[in-house]
């Protein structure tokens, strides 16, 4: 079982004297364009994170647990759609995932997981403030996600997306296929956009809420793309597990 909610408060005491890893997923609650719902980020970053740590363990032998995803993060580029959305201030949401990491230091866990659920969030500054707070007796780690890296090896390269698109829609179609609207999957059209503009306004690139080209999408391509991703989070699990604490 690698739920943290799932468990009584004397067996997280026994994970934690175990040396459990934490996997800490961010979610976010904002458009995905017609076809998918806006919890998809909480949903999806929950639901890899549960699989790789499975993995790990079948694997590797390593043991972690996974909190639920906070569901609500920055997501100020979405703001002009004008529905869908919850936005926290980063500092917010910084100060928040903070609270919850030290909570789980304090509780004997030595080694954090942090998991960008949502591909606007920046936790690099999150991962070291707690590790200088910490200093040696509990360390953050960020492991970069590796969607776009194994989309453009088994995907198609040349639609490389980026929200609400082939990648998103195939997993969804695989794991969820309750949520997804398929008569609402259209190819928008739209321009490829830089993901580091300041103040970015997702509403200037399209009017859908779609990056990408979606129409490729399938459950077979889905299961593809998951089995790779949970492998490769799998093997970042265990090369957190088998690190020394700095």
């Amino acid at each position: 079982m690698t739920c943290f909610g799932d468990l009584t408060f004397e067996e997280i005491r026994e994970c934690a004297q175990n040396a459990w890893l934490v996997v800490v997923p961010t979610g976010c609650t904002e458009q995905h364009g017609p076809h998918l719902p806006v919890d998809f980020d909480t949903w999806f970053a929950e639901a890899i994170c549960l699989a790789a740590a499975s993995r790990a363990t079948e694997l590797y032998g390593v043991h972690a647990l996974v909190l639920s995803p906070l569901p609500f993060g920055p997501t100020p580029e979405h703001r002009t759609f004008g529905y869908g959305f919850i936005d926290l201030p980063v500092e917010l949401h910084h100060e928040v995932l903070l609270a919850v990491m030290n909570s789980l230091a304090d509780q004997g866990f030595k080694k954090l997981i942090l998991w960008r659920g949502c591909g606007q969030h920046v936790l690099m500054p999150v991962v070291k403030r707690f590790n200088e707070l910490r200093n040696g007796q509990a360390q953050a780690f960020y492991l970069p996600p590796p969607y776009y890296q194994i989309w453009m090896q088994i995907g198609n390269s040349q639609n490389p997306g980026g929200h609400a698109d082939a990648f998103e829609t195939s997993m969804a179609l695989y794991m969820r296929p309750e949520a997804v609207r398929l008569e609402r999957i259209i190819n928008p059209c739209n321009e490829p956009l830089d993901w580091d503009t300041p103040y970015l306004d997702l509403t200037q690139y399209t009017q859908t809420g779609v990056i990408g080209d979606p129409t490729e999408a399938s459950a077979e391509l889905g299961a593809r793309l998951w089995e790779a991703v949970v492998e490769e989070m799998a093997r970042g699990f265990k090369q957190v597990a088998e690190s020394d604490l700095a």
